[in-house]
């Protein structure tokens, strides 16, 4: 399985970007995919996971905010991200889930190689 994500930029507060996400050996429709999200010094955290049943949960730091889709065609998992603020500032990392605890970054066992947000003041 390979996930390689692009998309991050610099982006003035308020401002909004896409993530992508394009997986391989592995299809978007099955099992669960999520991302996650790293600041310098600090635990990988949760930003939103989706399981094959359709059903997407996301980290209270950026409900309303971003939404997460999916694209079968081109095995393409995306993050909308809209409103963007300063604390949203991280390395954003997309990742495949293997067991466990769905929202704990150990649970995940393929990941991206992250691309960077920077969203200015």
């Amino acid at each position: 399985v390979q996930l390689q994500a692009s998309g991050g930029g610099l982006v003035q507060a308020g401002g909004s970007l896409r993530l992508s996400c394009a997986v391989s050996g592995r299809t978007v429709s099955s099992g669960v995919l999520g991302w996650f999200r790293q600041v310098p010094g600090k635990e990988r955290e949760f930003v939103t996971f989706t399981r094959s049943d359709g059903n997407t949960y996301y980290a209270d730091s950026v409900k309303g905010r971003f939404t997460l889709s999916k694209d079968k065609a081109k095995n393409t998992m995306y993050l909308q991200m809209n409103s963007l603020k300063p604390e949203d500032t991280a390395v954003y990392y997309c990742a495949s889930y293997a067991r466990g605890v769905y929202y704990l970054s150990g649970s995940y066992d393929y990941w991206g190689q992250g691309t960077l947000v920077t969203v200015s003041s």
